[in-house]
């Protein structure tokens, strides 16, 4: 047995259920339902009682549960004891976080995190998406923010914040292709896009693009990969008045007065 399955495990059973604990845990309801099956294999016996209502613990599970809580219990303790010796700063949460971040998403987080622990330090990484996985295969991140879901069980995912996508355009452009619903994709054609290099989200390059030439629109040459998308590159370009780029309507970036 791992920490992590009876810490599961005693999640399930104090929330009375798997989504007020994959909620706790901040793990996907289905990989928490996965962890609490392997373990009831594991072991033989089963520990759940899946209802209607919830879950209740069975005779075996009632058991380990008690069993469950003192080892968790002795384990903290240990983690706390080192910390000691660690002296200040010594825990380090490491998280990626893309270029462009949706505007109070981490700040709160953060705050609670120091409430909590005021003797962790974060380390935060501008990466990419394949670049966040690629370092969490290599134990090099904590937590990543991506732009897509990955693949497979090997990651737990949970969906933070759902970002709309607005149409950057000179402001003169504006004026001449707003219609009473904004701008059409359709009337960008004439426009190019400043897009990202696929390498660095592919999934997401993917259905971001599938949309834009459904409306007609002919994207150019793709990026090249390894060149980063900085705001004042988009702008500038965007400023032109022969190009248009996407960002959302909290975009953090101060828009030049050429620019809407």
């Amino acid at each position: 047995m791992e920490l992590r399955e009876l810490r599961a495990f005693v999640a399930v059973v104090e929330e009375g259920g798997l989504s007020a604990a994959a909620r706790r845990l901040h793990v996907s309801q289905p990989a928490l339902s996965q962890t609490i099956s392997g373990l009831e294999r594991q072991l033989g016996v089963r520990l759940l009682v899946r209802g209607s209502s919830g879950v209740t613990a069975t005779e075996a599970g009632i058991a380990l549960v008690g069993e469950a809580r003192a080892v968790l219990a002795r384990h903290d303790q240990a983690v706390r004891l080192m910390a000691g010796y660690a002296g200040p700063g010594g825990g380090a949460l490491r998280i990626g976080i893309p270029l462009e971040l949706p505007p109070g998403l981490l700040d709160p987080a953060l705050a609670e995190l120091a409430g909590a622990h005021p003797e962790t330090r974060v380390q935060a990484r501008h990466l990419s998406t394949a670049e966040q996985l690629a370092a969490l295969r290599a134990g090099e991140l904590d937590v990543g923010f991506l732009r897509e879901r990955p693949s497979g069980p090997e990651f737990d995912a949970l969906l933070v914040v759902r970002e709309k996508l607005g149409v950057l355009v000179a402001a003169e452009q504006a004026a001449e292709l707003a219609g009473p619903d904004g701008i059409p994709l359709d009337a960008l054609g004439a426009l190019q896009w400043v897009g990202f290099p696929r390498a660095g989200s592919p999934a997401w390059y993917d259905e971001l693009t599938a949309v834009l030439r459904g409306h007609g629109l002919d994207l150019g040459p793709e990026a090249p990969e390894g060149q980063t998308l900085i705001a004042d590159v988009k702008l500038a370009a965007v400023a032109s008045g022969q190009a248009f780029a996407l960002a959302p309507p909290g975009w953090q970036q101060p828009l030049p007065d050429r620019v809407t």
